[in-house]
């Protein structure tokens, strides 16, 4: 697959997707997004692929945003209309983990992207911020919405409202920041997360996924008497049987994903 605007490789099961424009801090715009969405694509269907990571190139961003100097120029309502910021912040479902691996600043969209993500591993110069308030309108990719579900009420509105910056401690304290690490150790870190989601069982792990973000929205009954599509494809697999037979055997279980 030829790219112009990202790097995407593939190996040990992972993923990754390198937002490639570190001239403009690595914002987004629509072909960006468009190619993202690709490899996101190609990613959920290859069934060797089990965990992805995202990042960006260069130590000064993560991802920028959408691209406030691509919109300046073109004429259309609302450029960023034209494809789902990050290729995966709306209209997108897998439930396979994905992880932000984020170098530097996460910005606007960049922290909205971050936040579509499963886990998120931060380098000591992280910074976040939904600053769009402060440029005459909201985040519009998921941001808010995502932001209340992960950190609570009024921490989430006290950076909301604000469009201030939080570093990475900070956001590690809020919550919605699983490891902080030297910006050198950020992608070792990232990798140790992935390893660890691989030696579980693939199916478990999307089913795991699947109860919780569709689980949460609703009561604790509902959430236990609904049918998840995953886990159903879990009791119909190789790797449901495989986990308690490697367990009596005193092995480690061979996950085949099936």
């Amino acid at each position: 697959m030829d790219f112009e605007f990202i790097k995407y490789e593939k190996r040990d099961r992972i993923a990754y997707v390198t937002i490639n424009r570190p001239d403009s801090l690595n914002a987004l715009q629509p072909d960006a997004s468009k190619e993202m969405r690709r490899a996101f694509e190609d990613f959920k269907a290859d069934p060797n692929s089990w965990v992805a990571i995202i990042t960006g190139t260069g130590e000064k961003a993560f991802c920028a945003g959408f691209d406030l100097k691509y919109a300046a120029s073109r004429t259309d309502e609302d450029p960023a209309e034209a494809a789902p910021l990050g290729g995966i912040t709306r209209e997108w479902e897998c439930w396979k983990p994905i992880i932000a691996a984020v170098n530097g600043f996460a910005m606007g969209g960049g922290m909205e992207l971050a936040l579509a993500c499963d886990l998120i591993i931060a380098s000591e110069n992280a910074i976040f911020g939904l600053p769009e308030v402060r440029r005459g309108f909201p985040p519009g990719a998921g941001g808010p919405q995502r932001l209340m579900r992960q950190i609570g009420w009024k921490h989430a509105m006290g950076v909301l409202l604000t469009g201030r910056q939080v570093p990475a401690s900070e956001a590690r304290e809020l919550g919605f920041v699983n490891e902080v690490v030297p910006q050198d150790e950020l992608i070792g870190a990232a990798e140790r997360w992935a390893t660890q989601i691989i030696e579980a069982a693939p199916l478990a792990v999307r089913a795991a996924k699947q109860l919780a973000y569709e689980g949460v929205h609703l009561t604790y009954d509902e959430s236990m008497t609904r049918r998840y599509s995953e886990y159903d494809r879990v009791r119909k697999s190789k790797d449901f049987k495989e986990g308690p037979r490697a367990f009596v055997e005193k092995r480690p279980p061979v996950w085949q994903g099936e």
